[in-house]
């Protein structure tokens, strides 16, 4: 299950504590009192303050006390109800033994998790929130006491690194936001599991916690190399010096005079796009030679036209703070985790921001990719969705849905009633029975305006889905498909489309598709594209479209792209991040945390 992040006040929570605190205030002087009769007086230990370098023989009985209170003061989030289910189950098989503490001492796993915990930046997440920065603190109290600081109490050490530790590997498995909370028709996700027995299975005794921890992250080879791009990336970010790029009124030429060169021949050479051994004279102001080269390579990676013109375009890019792309690979690591990944099976990747697909066999590696065209920003965005392709439809007929019949069909009839037919289209009742030809009479006319009557385009190499039709059923009823609009497919933005998503070569797609069905060869695949009937083909062994938004990616060669955020979707994860507590507080119910 995923932990929710919708928040509110949290009056539940502060009687569950002073409960608590009066259960186990009783508690002390029952044993107080016990003591003094038993002892005559000698000092006593309290209940809650346990020797460092043992454990006390009532520290295990402390611990129901202090899940059930579901908050722990010391951590940065404090409230931990939503875990307590996973917590007891964790602890209650070794009668709430401790875990992390042995002999008074953090355990190897224990100071190992710890490293993690504080390196947890380079794997896209704030290491505060594992309360990175205070454990050295608490692991100096716990083992090299003094008088001048309180003593650290083993069994709050214990359960705060439990915690920590669930939080962690629920952030790296899951993904800090569910999905869902931002795209309700991404109905997929990493398998349900257990994060007690995963604690108890992979991290109590582990021979080496970061490769558990790294075992619990996504296999995808595309999450590994952003992982390691962001390490890269926060260096750059602290070397760079931040000085921004002049933008001319006019674009700046290979050959022309630019003051900005010296700044544009540093900042090239940081990210790589410029070899480090070429040198450019510090106070030189012509733009030329291997600067243009190294500006064509930025654009690439960009996105961009590599034209090796300096336009507002590229400028807005190499002006963009490095900082800003640091966050743009945080939130491309957040995306890979919502990714399924068990049971492994084919998987169809559209990637929307880099306009690109990508078909991976079980294995994850990838076996074909494309351009393709998407959904036109701020009109007809492609939803985010993840279903299995179920159906190819060869030479498909295209039902034109009832939004677009209204606002471009029907005016373009008004002015041409000849134009359905020159362009294939039919008009259709209910039943989907032809009931107008060429010209459109009023009748007709007036059926599709009131839409009585709605518009059916003939399969062909004229149709607006090309030659095949890939169905994966889901609530938008987008699919794939192809197109007969093949310029579109050369230009460096492609966000064309009503939603659905053009591919660059369907037969291509529908031989990888159509591997599971062995009659289906290429040449029959070939033929069936160039004949005259509509053949539906069931799909043997389904693949798992994932339609999916990451600005920043790391392909096989290794080298870094970053893409506009076409949708502003990387800004609405941004604010969901920024705006809400990572973690509830104990009023809260564990909503859906999946492994």
């Amino acid at each position: 299950m995923r932990v929710g992040r919708r928040y509110g006040p949290c009056p539940e929570r502060l009687l569950v504590c002073a409960c608590t605190l009066l259960v186990l205030i009783g508690a002390d002087l029952v044993e107080r009192q016990e003591h003094l009769t038993r002892n005559g007086g000698a000092p006593f230990v309290p209940l809650l303050k346990a020797s460092p370098g043992r454990q006390s023989g009532n520290s295990r009985s402390a611990l129901p006390a202090l899940i059930e209170a579901g908050y722990l003061s010391e951590l940065r989030w404090p409230g931990f109800g939503e875990y307590r289910p996973y917590l007891t189950s964790f602890y209650e098989p070794t009668g709430y033994a401790l875990a992390w503490v042995r002999n008074g001492r953090p355990t190897r796993q224990a100071l190992k998790a710890i490293e993690v915990f504080q390196g947890a930046a380079g794997k896209g997440l704030n290491a505060a929130d594992y309360d990175g920065p205070r454990w050295a603190d608490r692991i100096a109290r716990l083992t090299q006491p003094n008088d001048g600081q309180p003593e650290a109490d083993p069994n709050r050490f214990d359960l705060a690194v439990t915690v920590t530790l669930m939080r962690l590997v629920s952030d790296l498995h899951a993904g800090r936001v569910n999905p869902r909370f931002l795209h309700p028709g991404f109905d997929a996700g990493p398998p349900r599991s257990d994060l007690a027995q995963v604690l108890r299975d992979r991290f109590v005794d582990a021979q080496d916690v970061a490769e558990s921890i790294e075992a619990i992250e996504p296999p995808f080879p595309g999450y590994r190399r952003a992982q390691e791009a962001l390490v890269r990336y926060i260096r750059l970010a602290r070397e760079d010096d931040g000085e921004r790029l002049p933008v001319p009124r006019a674009p700046v030429q290979n050959g022309d005079h630019y003051s900005g060169v010296p700044r544009l021949a540093r900042l090239l050479r940081l990210l790589g796009d410029l070899p480090a051994a070429e040198r450019i004279p510090s106070r030189s102001t012509v733009y030329d030679g291997r600067l243009v080269d190294a500006v064509k390579r930025f654009q690439r990676r960009h996105g961009l036209d590599a034209d090796g013109r300096l336009g507002r375009a590229t400028l807005e890019q190499l002006n963009t703070p490095l900082s800003r792309r640091v966050e743009q690979l945080q939130f491309s690591l957040e995306r890979w985790r919502w990714i399924p990944r068990e049971p492994p099976r084919p998987i169809i990747l559209v990637n929307l921001p880099e306009f690109r697909l990508q078909a991976w066999e079980d294995d994850r590696s990838v076996a074909l990719a494309m351009k393709v065209v998407v959904g036109k920003a701020y009109q007809n965005e492609t939803p985010i969705v993840a279903a299995e392709m179920t159906q190819l439809i060869f030479r498909p007929s295209w039902s034109v849905p009832a939004y677009i019949q209204a606002n471009e069909l029907v005016p373009k009839v008004r002015r041409d009633r000849e134009y359905l037919a020159r362009n294939g289209y039919q008009v259709v009742d209910r039943n989907g029975r032809v009931v107008a030809s060429a010209p459109v009479g009023d009748e007709a006319l007036k059926g599709l305006r009131s839409g009585a009557l709605s518009i059916r385009q003939t399969p062909g190499a004229h149709n607006s889905l090309g030659l095949i039709k890939f169905v994966f059923p889901n609530r938008f009823d987008v699919y794939l498909h192809g197109t007969p609009a093949r310029d579109l497919l050369s230009r460096s933005r492609r966000d064309f489309s009503h939603g659905c998503i053009r591919v660059a070569d369907p037969a291509g797609l529908a031989a990888w598709v159509l591997r599971g069905n062995p009659e289906w060869t290429r040449e029959r695949i070939r033929s069936a594209m160039r004949g005259r009937k509509t053949i539906p083909v069931a799909v043997n062994a389904p693949a798992l479209v994932v339609v999916f938004y990451a600005t920043a990616v790391v392909p096989e060669t290794g080298e870094v792209q970053f893409f506009p955020d076409i949708y502003g979707l990387d800004v609405a994860l941004e604010r969901v991040l920024a705006s809400e507590r990572p973690y509830p507080g104990p009023q809260f119910q564990v909503l859906d945390l999946k492994f």
